[in-house]
């Protein structure tokens, strides 16, 4: 069912390449699996350090798919709006049925707007990003060097919401759902790049750190607009706030 409505809406989506027709249009499915670590590790009141590293694995684990590493600098304004600022690095493999020309590394830098609410014993995540994008690219398709770059802009925005299973709220059902908007002059035809739906049970494992254990649906237009991946993928996701200061 699930797959049929997305299926519906990725032929009737308005931003689509209108050089590419319904019947141009590909889906195709892959087996993720991705590994995770989260850490906002406190230095001062204020400040955090953020620490992000995932190890992405495409064929359920077998082979590579991307390598993301991502620090940044957390600011509280209060407990409840939280901004932060970093920079990301991303190694993206050829993997899948259509994959993409070559392995090609990416840079980029972020800004990030965290606004955290209640509702009831919900608790509740918006997630505002901006990303300014240098990705890696090949001047002369026959050399294997990558020798220049292309500069796009993304916007991001994420609703999580926190469910307890406990009272003390250590045990939860975790879920979200995250859509990617590409902009600017050098963007192609995917100008709607990904939706991620996720689902997951989260569990203490020791003191400020906990772990998540669950599934996420990605939905991905590559850059030719013609192609849509369904990406079925296992995450574990390792969440740490232990501080790095003694109070």
């Amino acid at each position: 069912m699930i797959r049929a409505i997305l299926s519906l809406l990725i032929y009737l989506w308005p931003w689509s390449h209108p050089a590419v027709s319904a019947q141009e249009r590909i889906v195709t499915d892959n087996e993720h699996a991705w590994f995770s670590y989260f850490g906002d590790h406190p230095v001062s009141k204020r400040w955090e350090l953020h620490i992000e590293g995932q190890w992405r694995r495409h064929d359920v684990g077998l082979k590579w798919q991307q390598l993301l590493v991502r620090p940044g600098v957390n600011f509280a304004l209060n407990p409840n709006v939280i901004l932060t600022a970093g920079y990301g690095f991303v190694d993206t493999f050829e993997y899948g049925d259509y994959p993409v020309p070559y392995r090609f590394p990416e840079h980029r830098l972020f800004e990030q707007f965290l606004l955290k609410q209640k509702l009831g014993k919900l608790d509740i995540q918006h997630r505002y990003r901006l990303e300014q994008r240098f990705l890696g690219v090949r001047s002369d398709p026959t050399v294997e060097n990558i020798d220049s770059s292309r500069y796009e802009n993304r916007f991001r925005y994420m609703a999580r919401f926190n469910i307890p299973l406990t009272a003390d709220k250590k045990f939860y059902i975790g879920t979200f759902d995250e859509f990617f908007i590409n902009f600017g002059r050098n963007v192609a035809a995917n100008v709607f790049d990904q939706n991620r739906a996720y689902v997951a049970l989260g569990l203490p494992i020791a003191q400020a750190t906990r772990v998540e254990v669950g599934y996420l649906f990605q939905t991905l237009q590559q850059r030719n607009g013609r192609i849509f991946e369904f990406n079925h993928t296992f995450q574990v996701n390792l969440f740490s706030n232990v501080p790095f200061f003694r109070k």
